[in-house]
């Protein structure tokens, strides 16, 4: 069964909208407003779910949902649509694109971090961002002051868990200072000379990772969405489609064992960085790390980002803004005349310069 998660205004009809300024859900078309009941008082941290069931598929019916989806022929984003809608442009690289009936079986969100900014506050940080870009066309600035509407999305990332101990076999180094002389235009001088003394280390370090991230998505390059970073992952609310009302949630392309290889990626940098540190000494040498994995858990989860794709002069620029933070994040535009412009006056000032200095030779 798809779900459809539409919220009817009780007085007039229409589709209510989570509301980021009042945290409640409201109707645009004529003011109603109705409260989410039960959210922001969890006192239970919320479920984590066995890795090894996610990977075989025998996670409880209950954490599956269906959900329709569009994607998107140019950059592959699956965004959720309600049945209502027949065409949409991709908020992700503004190509217009028509909805189809397909489906998506997926893993439900475990939390989300709701959003806090109301699109107003998003476009404006976008906005100043951007007029701080001084090479930046004035065009598209411009044509990004105009008021178009940004896309409210909740984007897709796991969360792992792990309880880790690692042995490891290395070297320790000392560093130590020896007297050299040597002969400088005749003359004969002594220095110090570092050398480095290795000794044998081994030892044992353990560590559990907590809610490492990994994006689930591709639909943005990751280097914008680790900009947006910090997030608060403390304040994660159970999931609720209350939440989403208003909203798109983009569904998850990068499966779970494939999230799973990165978060263990970065959890081998962090043993690494943990064992040069039980190693000591002055410098370190690793030979061999064993590790030791279990209790590996996972969530789903989604967190709120304002997007805004531009076509300009046949290109699109992406701007992204956390939702929570407002931190701002996207691709650098370059207006080739301001360039040509700077550099011009920079010969101009240049030449000036060499002219009152040889003038006053």
């Amino acid at each position: 069964m798809t779900e459809e998660h539409r919220f009817p205004c009780n007085q007039c009809g229409s589709d209510m909208r989570f509301s980021p300024a009042d945290s409640l859900l409201k109707c645009d078309h004529c003011g109603n407003t109705a409260p989410l009941e039960g959210t922001g008082f969890a006192t239970q941290p919320i479920k984590e779910l066995d890795f090894r069931a996610g990977l075989d598929a025998q996670l409880p019916t209950e954490e599956m949902e269906e959900t329709r989806v569009l994607s998107c022929p140019s950059c592959g984003a699956q965004v959720e649509f309600d049945g209502a809608v027949h065409s949409k442009e991709c908020p992700f690289c503004a190509t217009p694109v028509v909805t189809d009936t397909g489906t998506h079986r997926h893993i439900k969100p475990r939390g989300l971090l709701p959003f806090k900014l109301e699109e107003r506050d998003a476009h404006k940080a976008m906005t100043d961002w951007l007029g701080r870009l001084w090479f930046a066309p004035n065009g598209l600035q411009n044509y990004a002051r105009k008021g178009r509407k940004m896309s409210g999305i909740y984007v897709p990332f796991w969360t792992y868990d792990a309880d880790t101990k690692s042995s490891y076999r290395g070297e320790r180094g000392t560093i130590y200072y020896v007297t050299r002389t040597r002969t400088v235009n005749g003359k004969t001088e002594s220095y110090q000379e570092q050398r480095i003394r290795w000794s044998p280390a081994s030892g044992r370090v353990a560590r559990f990772f907590d809610d490492v991230l990994v994006l689930a998505s591709r639909s943005l390059p990751k280097q914008y969405t680790e900009a947006l970073e910090p997030w608060d992952l403390s304040s994660l609310e159970p999931y609720r489609p209350e939440y989403v009302a208003g909203f798109r949630a983009e569904g998850y392309v990068v499966q779970l064992d494939e999230g799973y290889h990165e978060a263990r990626a970065y959890m081998d940098r962090v043993i690494e960085r943990d064992v040069k540190f039980d190693i000591g000494g002055d410098r370190q040498r690793i030979h061999g790390i064993d590790t030791d994995i279990s209790d590996v858990t996972f969530k789903h989860i989604l967190l709120p980002v304002w997007l805004a794709a531009y076509k300009y002069r046949g290109k699109t620029y992406r701007f992204v803004v956390n939702g929570v933070s407002g931190k701002v994040q996207g691709e650098r535009p370059w207006s080739a005349w301001k360039i040509a412009l700077a550099v011009i006056a920079g010969l101009i000032v240049a030449g000036a310069v060499g002219y009152l200095f040889a003038m006053n030779q």
